[in-house]
């Protein structure tokens, strides 16, 4: 398969699951300004989650930009990483219907890691693929910003026992992190075309 259509089924995926995420929004009732509040809290889960799916999207682009070829590995990696942002919805869907408890907010947190481990795995294997001296390899570097995110994340997931404000400021706050895009990979692919 070559990296095209990779990236296009993977484009696909990530649209559904913005599709879906709006969909869990619906119309109120009734025709007064106020007949919003309840939706508030869903909208503001879906306003992060929407920004992570964007985040995600911006980032697999220049990870799959980067590749020569693909291979069953990669294939695999990739399939790993959309299984687990397409269980976003749920756990966004979750967090906004029941106002950022405790438990919602766990879970939120708990899918993030594992999107977060899935996207380094799909980066590690595709550098296994290209090789150490790729573009890929050169561009990620030491992985600062991954390693933050990780532990905010964990840290996150933790307080969200405790206080699901703060949890949810971790998660906020790895969002603010990667919202200016990453140019490692952009900056090394722009020198070798």
């Amino acid at each position: 398969m070559n990296k095209t259509r990779l990236e296009a089924f993977s484009d696909g995926v990530l649209a559904i699951i913005i599709t879906i995420m709006i969909l869990e929004i619906k119309v109120p009732h009734g025709h007064e300004f106020v007949d919003l509040k309840p939706l508030f809290p869903k909208f503001l889960s879906y306003i992060l989650s929407f920004i992570y799916v964007g985040i995600y999207w911006n980032n697999h682009h220049h990870l799959i930009h980067s590749l020569s070829k693909s291979n069953g590995k990669i294939l695999w990696a990739n399939l790993h990483f959309l299984f687990w942002l397409s269980l976003i919805p749920v756990a966004t869907g979750w967090m906004g219907e029941h106002n950022f408890e405790k438990a919602p907010m766990t879970l939120y947190g708990v899918v993030l890691l594992l999107c977060s481990i899935a996207y380094f795995i799909l980066e590690r294997i595709i550098i296994i693929a290209e090789g150490r001296n790729s573009v890929l390899a050169k561009a990620i570097g030491y992985d600062v910003k991954g390693m933050i995110s990780t532990i905010l994340y964990v840290f996150g997931i933790v307080l969200s026992f405790y206080n699901e404000w703060i949890s949810g400021a971790a998660y906020l706050a790895v969002a603010l992190l990667w919202l200016i895009p990453d140019k490692r990979i952009e900056k090394i692919i722009a020198v070798k075309d």
